[in-house]
């Protein structure tokens, strides 16, 4: 049975739970998160940053060497999804792909405030300060922003967006493109999927919303005003030229039961041209389809998601 965790959709924390228990997830950190800190220059380093305001953000890098991958989990999701696999063949066994990537250059992955920790039992993040109520895409790119500059991490860099991620990464690379080496788009969100969807878009935006995990009413889950991110990439500057990748599921979307068939059945129907208009963002984008994988990618095939962000790292070092 596939692996089946919080979705950009909906879907089941128990379900979530009895996958991750099952492959080996990293387990909730106890007691006192790790002091403020920044981030060395090489080696591991796992931490909380002081990004200001009062706020910390927790940040984990491994490896060396330039350009700098920051892996950007999607909705709802904390930087677990990076560092666990579930595959079965022919996909071998494979590094995920936070240890996979490090192998090859410097990479980071953090905490989003709100987001769910893949540990027994399921919990929410307490290596990040907390922020109650709904936010906006552009507080999302501004945090990531300041956790890169306050780590004193230096770009430009590699941004490597899964599902809702890749609306932030997408945001950050229009806002700062002197810091934007390459994109990785990991089935990742677009901005037509509104269109597509219709008249049926107010009922996948609530399903965006309470996704049906058991932190869904607490205050301090991770929330987003869908419609205004939407509107803000759309308004914003056009990506910079660098080199980009776009891998895209084959299989479905899991989905808890009883979930609205019709919605279900129109969002398999749109999604590969949501996935089609990130391919034509950039100029000789290459497309990776992840044969037998659902929308988690990264955790069914990453060997082929840590040979993508090879690709681009590559095509950044090849540039004169």
């Amino acid at each position: 049975m596939r692996h089946r965790i919080l979705l950009l959709t909906v879907m089941a924390a128990a379900a979530v739970l009895a996958a991750v228990a099952g492959c080996g997830s990293p387990s909730v950190l106890r007691g006192s998160p790790p002091g403020p800190s920044s981030a060395p220059a090489t080696g591991d380093f796992s931490g909380q940053v002081d990004v200001g305001g009062g706020r910390k953000i927790y940040l984990s890098c491994k490896g060396s060497g330039s350009p700098l991958v920051l892996l950007e989990s999607g909705l709802h999701d904390s930087s677990d999804t990076w560092t666990f696999t579930d595959t079965r063949p022919p996909v071998p066994k494979s590094p995920a792909v936070f240890p996979g990537v490090a192998a090859f250059t410097r990479v980071c992955i953090y905490d989003r405030p709100g987001t769910v920790r893949y540990a027994d039992p399921l919990a929410l993040t307490t290596r990040s300060t907390p922020v109650n109520g709904t936010r906006s895409l552009s507080a999302m790119a501004d945090d990531l922003d300041e956790l890169l500059t306050s780590a004193r991490l230096p770009g430009p860099y590699v941004l490597v967006g899964h599902s809702f991620g890749g609306m932030i990464t997408r945001l950050y690379a229009q806002r700062h493109p002197e810091k934007t080496a390459g994109l990785v788009f990991v089935d990742a969100f677009g901005t037509d999927v509104r269109a597509l969807f219709g008249v049926r878009w107010a009922a996948y935006r609530t399903l965006l919303d309470r996704p049906g995990t058991p932190f869904d009413a607490q205050p301090a889950f991770e929330r987003v005003d869908i419609d205004g991110s939407i509107d803000s990439v759309t308004a914003a500057h056009p990506l910079p030229a660098v080199p980009m990748a776009v891998l895209s599921k084959t299989e479905p979307f899991a989905a808890p039961p009883g979930s609205p068939k019709d919605l279900l059945d129109t969002l398999e129907r749109v999604w590969p041209r949501v996935q089609q208009e990130l391919v034509e963002l950039g100029s000789q984008t290459p497309q990776f389809l992840a044969t037998g994988s659902d929308h988690y990618v990264q955790v069914h095939d990453p060997d082929l998601t840590i040979s993508a962000v090879r690709l681009v790292v590559g095509r950044v070092h090849a540039e004169p």
